[in-house]
């Protein structure tokens, strides 16, 4: 079994939450089973002359031959890398089980159906999620000096224990997913548009041109449908059957739902664009400057900053 840590690496504590899951594997199934971003690509330290272009190489080799994944996935802020990593997984079949100590669920309506992450594409693609919101039991006793504090850090830290133990005891039972994205190629000319919630304008921006250029268009299904999750596999069938996915990649980060559609299109061969109208960047030592996560810059095959550059690529 070859499994793969998906896991937000930009700080001290996520890096470390992920070390302690590869380590709980590593005694189940050897640590040369395991691949841990950032860990097992040096990143740290890894020199090359375009280091992040090299970095989404190492990891979408691992990717093209994984037997499960594991995504460490928190709060309603769920990291874009991550997020696409999961769309990558589970477009070639790959078991993913999503694990989470959020305490919200979400709605997508004040009383829709509730889902465990803000977009429901995630639910869709899970074969497991995994949720432990609660803190772990008060300490029965309490160490002489000890304050409240103390005994708040245990009981978090007992919380992760559960999440983690009940992550390694799941995952080597995993199954693969009751769904299968198909290989079978709509006509050339159909496009699946995914707008950005940060667009005050809606899609039409996007839709119109993909019309003018004599395009047919798809659009997101999942944020009206009656069942979310339902409506979120027919957006995942219908992007990985179009030729063309053009992705509004706005925001703070990549928005999830977004962001897992452009790994899945790059897992079964669809033609991307990003749409980054006013692109901001991230600068890391020994990296160039990335302007989204480097798993979407990299994945994608056009970044499109206006109007005149999008109709330019429609035409191609």
């Amino acid at each position: 079994m070859s499994i793969y840590i998906a896991h937000r690496l930009f700080a001290a504590h996520d890096r470390a939450l992920a070390a302690a899951l590869a380590e709980r594997l590593a005694a189940k199934v050897g640590a040369q089973r395991i691949f841990l971003p950032f860990c097992d690509t040096d990143e740290e330290d890894l020199v090359a002359e375009v280091k992040g272009r090299r970095l989404f190489e190492l990891d979408r080799d691992r990717l093209g031959r994984l037997d499960a994944m594991v995504a460490l996935v928190h709060g309603p802020s769920l990291d874009d890398g991550v997020c696409m990593e999961i769309g990558y997984a589970a477009a070639t079949g790959i078991p993913v089980l999503l694990l989470t100590t959020d305490f919200q669920v979400y709605s997508l309506t004040e009383a829709g159906p509730r889902l465990d992450f803000p977009d429901p594409l995630l639910q869709a693609v899970a074969t497991r999620v995994i949720r432990v919101p609660h803190l772990g039991p008060p300490s029965s006793s309490h160490q002489q000096g000890a304050t409240r504090y103390a005994d708040f850090l245990s009981r978090n830290l007992a919380q992760i224990d559960t999440a983690l133990d009940t992550a390694v005891e799941i995952l080597l039972q995993l199954s693969p997913p009751g769904w299968t994205s198909s290989t079978a190629r709509d006509q050339d000319e159909l496009v699946y548009v995914e707008g950005s919630p940060y667009a005050a304008a809606g899609d039409d921006y996007l839709v119109r041109p993909c019309l003018d250029a004599g395009h047919r268009v798809v659009l997101p299904r999942r944020f009206t449908a009656t069942d979310p999750v339902t409506g979120a596999l027919d957006d995942l069938h219908a992007a990985c059957r179009a030729s063309r996915l053009l992705a509004d990649v706005s925001g703070p980060e990549t928005p999830p739902g977004t962001a897992l559609l452009i790994g899945a299109a790059l897992a079964t061969g669809v033609r991307i664009a990003a749409v980054h109208l006013r692109p901001s960047y991230t600068h890391a030592t020994g990296r160039e400057p990335n302007w989204r996560n480097l798993m979407i810059q990299y994945a994608v095959h056009a970044h499109l900053d206006d109007t005149e550059a999008v109709q330019a690529w429609l035409a191609m």
